[in-house]
């Protein structure tokens, strides 16, 4: 198997000349550190996303259609290109016009920003789904809430006894709430898959401006987004969004869930991962922002004390 290059300033000076001109405004820099950097900074107005590999090639084209379908349904800014192709035999580029505002890491989201969000939800679950799996939008099953549920009360326990988490909070996922929780037939939507604060470009009023990152998007669960929007914004912010958006008990608290869970997994793994020593990989994410994620999603809400669920798939909640 051919080895694939490794993208260099060098390479994507040449890369940006060819495409916007010898008089190419600014300097070229990565975005993140990295030992092979796929996204690059080109002068202050483009983004540049080089494909590492032949998969992410495939998911980059599958992105650039998709973010044609989605404009019509979402209000805040979706990348555009600039300009796409391939920058290695294979392997693709898309230039983007930088979206204006910050990470939604470093800005927090106001409640028009909260509205944003809702608007967003909304129209993902407007998107055709024949449509999106034409384009090749895979379909991802839903997790299983109990499996999650067993992994997580072994993390809480790991936690608690590293002074990170009282495991005796009176928040508790039962066994019989996440049988309750489970996906109901026929919910399956548009799902970002990445709600993270990377994605999130939220202005200096906390209105959320753009949604980037849309190459991992597939045709599932809707509580994904809302879990990953509550480790991102916070549980009452993501369960108000996914509400305004039109999104019953049932959905609200099953992504609720999904983030706690996630959050009390990840964090035990990352302190395990330390403990491990030197050698070990090191987490996905540092520990402070593990921890940030984790106090995010289990921030109280009303909801999932008001309601009751019911078996017959309908939520009795508060109007």
């Amino acid at each position: 198997m051919t080895q694939a290059p490794t993208p260099t300033a060098d390479t994507v000076r040449r890369l940006v000349r060819s495409l916007l001109g010898e008089s190419a405004e600014g300097d070229v820099r990565p975005v993140a550190a990295g030992a092979e950097p796929a996204t690059w900074w080109v002068g202050a107005r483009h983004v540049l996303r080089l494909a590492p590999d032949r998969g992410a090639a495939v998911r980059q084209r599958r992105e650039l259609r998709l973010r044609e379908l989605l404009r019509p349904y979402v209000s805040v800014v979706v990348p555009t290109s600039v300009a796409h192709g391939e920058w290695a035999p294979g392997l693709t580029y898309t230039l983007d016009a930088k979206v204006p505002g910050g990470s939604g890491e470093d800005h927090d989201v106001s409640a028009l920003g909260e509205a944003d969000l809702a608007a967003l939800l909304a129209g993902l679950r407007e998107v055709p789904v024949r449509q999106a799996e034409t384009l090749g939008v895979p379909r991802a099953a839903p997790r299983p809430l109990e499996a999650l549920r067993q992994a997580a009360e072994r993390a809480a326990r790991r936690l608690d006894e590293a002074d990170e988490f009282d495991a005796a909070r009176p928040e508790r996922l039962t066994r019989a709430a996440s049988a309750q929780l489970g996906v109901q037939p026929g919910a399956a939507v548009l799902v970002h898959h990445g709600l993270a604060g990377e994605h999130l470009v939220v202005g200096a009023d906390g209105r959320v401006r753009g949604v980037l990152g849309w190459t991992e998007a597939v045709l599932g669960d809707p509580a994904e987004d809302i879990a990953a929007l509550a480790l991102c914004v916070g549980a009452p912010a993501a369960v108000r969004a996914a509400t305004l958006a039109g999104y019953g008990a049932r959905p609200c608290l099953r992504g609720l869930w999904l983030a706690r869970c996630d959050a009390l997994v990840h964090l035990a793994e990352a302190l395990d991962d330390r403990s491990a020593g030197p050698e070990s990989e090191p987490p996905p994410l540092p520990l402070p922002a593990l921890r940030t994620r984790l106090r995010r999603a289990w921030e109280p809400i009303l909801l999932e004390r008001v309601t009751e669920l019911r078996e017959d798939g309908t939520d009795d909640a508060p109007s």
